[in-house]
């Protein structure tokens, strides 16, 4: 953990005109919920802000206030270009490193702007000139709802921000239910529910706009793609190029099908391999103390938390697969 003094943040933001705020690759609700939710504060506080995200992000989150400001880099590139270059301050949120970027990591490394880290993820890089950074937040939400506390500035919480951070809060604990929801988490959701927010509301964009294509591909997965190693308590989805496509995929249509395996009594770790056209994506989950982080970030180029991972491979979906057998029962 390194929150650094809100007197740095504070004269930082306030000497500050053009501020530019970036997230990760594929972005999630916790990206895009603590990326907006900053947005709209800093707007109150009489800035130039802008958020800027390196490619797109699910229908499902397009309800979130101020979405429609959103520059998208793979669609944009000159004008997200522009505005990093004009930027005074630089906002990272959710991630720690700038492969997190893939095209958009070069344009901030380049960057003379200061930078600030807000992230809940392990193993922080060293390019932020100050960190608000706690692995034992729940989200990245949780950490900007703190930092607009720290700076004196909860007076400022409206409902439009209460739905940015409570989108996060809610999809990076799989609705209240991971073991990093804490005490302190419910004190924050009763914070922004004071605003008039209606939880059920989010909840329900959230959760309850799935298409026909993408419950179809929910139950063809559990029911033929879903594989349990044998002898062991893991179990993981692969699924083809070819498969997502003849369900119409869509960014974010396998959102959360990686836990689903954990309903299975005994399972302790669960992965999701989706095939592309450059590489495979592949979400890790666990329970406990195994820890995901350090294998994806040792076989698969990824990182993320103890229990809730990411990574990648450019190797063909059946050598993936080979290699995640063989080095997985290492965890126990």
């Amino acid at each position: 953990m390194r929150r650094d003094s809100f007197i740095k943040f504070k004269n930082l933001i306030k000497k500050s005109t053009n501020i530019v705020i970036v997230t990760h690759w594929s972005p999630d609700g916790d990206a895009m919920g603590s990326s907006l939710g900053l947005h709209l504060l800093l707007k109150k506080l009489g800035k130039k802000s802008q958020v800027i995200v390196p490619n797109g992000y699910p229908d499902f989150l397009h309800f979130l206030p101020a979405n429609k400001s959103v520059i998208i880099y793979e669609k944009d590139k000159n004008k997200a270009l522009r505005r990093i270059k004009q930027a005074d301050l630089i906002f990272t949120l959710d991630f720690n490193n700038f492969k997190r970027l893939e095209g958009l990591g070069p344009a901030l490394s380049d960057s003379a702007a200061p930078k600030v880290l807000i992230d809940h993820h392990q193993q922080p890089d060293t390019y932020p000139d100050l960190y608000f950074h706690d692995t034992a937040a729940c989200s990245t939400c949780e950490l900007v709802y703190d930092f607009m506390a720290g700076l004196g500035h909860k007076k400022l919480l409206d409902k439009k921000i209460a739905a940015c951070l409570y989108t996060g809060l809610m999809t990076d604990t799989g609705s209240f239910r991971f073991p990093s929801v804490t005490a302190r988490t419910h004190e924050i959701i009763a914070e922004l529910i004071k605003t008039g927010l209606q939880p059920s509301e989010i909840h329900s964009a959230v959760y309850d706009s799935y298409s026909l294509d993408r419950l179809k591909l929910l139950g063809y997965a559990l029911n033929e793609k879903l594989k349990i190693i044998e002898g062991y308590p893991i179990a993981y989805f692969l699924l083809t190029e070819k498969e997502l496509q003849r369900f119409h995929y869509q960014k974010g249509d396998t959102e959360g099908l990686v836990n689903y395996p954990f309903s299975i009594k005994g399972i302790e770790v669960c992965a999701l391999f989706n095939e592309t056209s450059d590489y495979t994506k592949i979400s890790f989950r666990s329970k406990g103390k195994i820890d995901m982080n350090q294998y994806a970030r040792k076989y698969f180029e990824g990182g993320g938390h103890i229990n809730a991972a990411g990574g990648k491979s450019t190797l063909s979906l059946p050598e993936t697969e080979e290699k995640f057998i063989k080095t997985v029962k290492e965890l126990f």
